[in-house]
C-alpha cells in the first residue's frame, strides 16, 4: 500500500524531516513501512497498518509544525512512541497544551500524554500527588504551573521545598553556614525556577518573599494561604513530615508533591510519607494521584532503557527472593 502526503515549501519539508534527514531517520528506524522524500512529497510504501501508521505520524506531525511548534528530535520519537503505544493518540492536543513562556522563550509544554494529564490534574485539583521515575517532567511541569498561576494572579506567592536527606547525609556533617547546608539539596528546584522567570526576576521575587525555597523542615508550623506550594522528593518524607506539610495547606491554595518510589533514601526501616499516603488519601475528593512510568521520560533516550532495565532486574531480583526454599 502506498500513500503520499504533501508539504507546501521547501521549509516546510526541512523543518518536518528534520536537519540532514534526522527525523526521518528516526521514524525509519521505529516502523517497518519503506519511507522516502521526493521534492514536496513524502512517500510511504509497506504493509497497510504499518504504512497507516506512518501516514498518521506525519500528518500529526505536519498538523503541530503547521501550528507554529518545533519538530525536534526529541518530539519525534515521543510522537512515534505514543502512536505506536495507540493509533487514535491525539498528538496536536497534547503539543498545543502549552503551559506558558519561559525566561529563554520557549513555551512549555507536556510532551507525553502522562504530563497531559498531570498539568490537567493541577489545573483541575487542590492537591496533586504525582509518582514516577526521574526524567518525566514532575517538578519542571510543576514549577511551571506555579509560575503560570502567579503570573495570572491566582496565587500570590510560590513555595518550594524538599527535604533535606539525600543518601543517609546529614546537614550536621556538611561544612558551612545552614545555606550553604541546605542549597546543594534545593539547586533542582532553584534551576527550574531560572529557566521559567531567569536569574534577576527570582532574585527579585525572594527578595520580596513572593518566592521561598526552603527545606521541608521550615514549613512547620505555619498556614499556607494564597500559595502554589510543590513539595518535591517527597518519597525522602517520613509519615509524620507527609502529614505535617498537607495540613500546611490553607484558603486558596493549590499543592503539588513529586517524588521516586524508587529512590529512598531514609534510614533502613524508616517508611516513606509518599508511599503510605497513597493508602491513607486513596479516595479522598479534591486529591488526585499521577503516575509516571519510562514511557513518560523526557530526558535523552538512553535514560528510558536505563529506567527499564533498572526494572526488570528488580523484578527478578523480587522474584527469587519469594521463591521457596529447598533446603529442609
Amino acid at each position: 500500500m502506498e500513500h503520499r502526503i504533501t508539504l507546501n515549501s521547501d521549509e516546510e519539508v526541512v523543518n518536518l524531516l528534520g536537519h540532514q534527514d534526522q527525523n526521518l531517520r528516526i521514524i525509519r528506524e521505529g516502523l517497518n513501512a519503506k519511507i522516502r522524500s521526493r521534492g514536496h512529497e513524502i512517500i510511504i510504501e509497506g504493509e497497510e497498518s504499518e504504512a497507516r501508521v506512518a501516514r498518521k505520524l506525519f500528518e500529526e506531525l505536519l498538523a503541530i509544525l503547521r501550528g507554529g511548534h518545533l519538530i525536534r528530535p526529541p518530539e519525534v520519537r515521543y510522537s512515534l512512541r505514543m502512536i505506536l503505544e495507540n493509533e487514535e493518540v491525539d498528538l496536536r492536543g497534547i503539543f498545543e497544551e502549552a503551559i506558558g513562556v519561559s525566561e529563554r522563550g520557549r513555551l512549555v509544554r507536556p510532551k507525553t500524554l502522562g504530563q497531559k494529564r498531570y498539568i490537567q490534574a493541577i489545573g483541575e485539583y487542590d492537591l496533586v500527588i504525582a509518582i514516577g521515575p526521574a526524567g518525566t517532567g514532575k517538578t519542571y511541569l510543576a514549577v511551571a504551573m506555579a509560575c503560570s498561576a502567579f503570573l495570572k494572579k491566582e496565587v500570590a506567592r510560590i513555595i518550594l521545598t524538599r527535604p533535606a536527606v539525600e543518601a543517609g547525609e546529614k546537614l550536621g556533617f556538611l561544612p558551612g553556614d545552614l545555606k550553604e547546608k541546605v542549597d546543594p539539596y534545593l539547586r533542582p528546584l532553584y534551576d527550574a525556577l531560572f529557566d521559567m522567570i531567569g536569574i534577576e526576576r527570582f532574585q527579585h521575587y525572594l527578595s520580596q518573599g513572593i518566592i521561598e525555597v526552603a527545606p521541608l523542615a521550615f514549613m512547620r508550623g505555619r498556614t499556607l494561604n494564597d500559595a502554589f506550594v510543590i513539595l518535591d522528593e517527597a518519597q525522602n518524607t517520613t509519615t509524620e513530615q507527609m502529614k505535617m506539610f498537607l495540613t500546611r495547606l490553607g484558603f486558596d491554595s493549590k499543592a503539588v508533591v513529586t517524588g521516586d518510589i524508587t529512590q529512598i533514601d531514609l534510614p533502613q526501616g524508616v517508611p516513606s510519607g509518599l508511599i503510605e499516603s497513597q493508602k491513607i488519601l486513596d479516595g479522598i475528593e479534591g486529591i488526585e494521584f499521577i503516575y509516571f512510568d519510562g514511557s513518560d521520560v523526557v530526558r535523552h533516550s538512553l535514560v528510558q532503557k536505563i529506567i527499564k532495565a533498572y526494572d526488570e532486574y528488580e523484578k527478578r531480583h523480587l522474584t527469587r527472593e519469594q521463591e521457596p526454599s529447598l533446603s529442609p
